[in-house]
């Protein structure tokens, strides 16, 4: 009777021992699979970092590009105030000019006015001395 209890027992251990073995190769299988898994993830992240790195790239040149902008907007704005600015002052002395010149016409008006009264009293009174001659 112990003989056949000691051989039960060889055979349960063995099947057992089987078992065991089938879910260590389990295990293994599902293991091997998870570090599969991993690596895919990884990889993914490594991808994903080139693309994040290369989108921080592009924001830095579009800041860089704004500022750009920016800077050269500012300066076409001071540059248009400055136009703007000297087309007032062209502006004012061209009025300053034309009134200068408004001026001289009448101040040459009156003169040649006041000339040509005394032009002609002088001749009216020539004539006036040449009839009485």
């Amino acid at each position: 009777m112990v003989a056949s209890e000691v051989k039960s027992l060889a055979s349960q251990t063995a099947k057992a021992t089987e078992e065991i073995s089938e879910q260590i190769a389990d295990i293994q299988k599902v293991a091997g699979e998870a570090i599969d898994a991993i690596k895919g993830i990884g990889s993914s992240i490594g991808e994903v970092n080139e693309v994040t790195t290369a989108i921080a790239a592009a924001v830095q040149e579009q800041g860089a590009a704004t500022q750009q902008i920016t800077r050269s907007t500012q300066y076409a704005s001071h540059g248009t105030k400055n136009v703007s600015d000297n087309i007032t002052d062209v502006k004012a002395d061209a009025d300053a000019a034309a009134a200068a010149a408004n001026n001289v016409i009448k101040q040459a008006s009156e003169l040649l006015e006041t000339q040509s009264q005394r032009l002609g009293s002088q001749v009216t009174e020539f004539l006036g001395k040449i009839r009485a001659a």
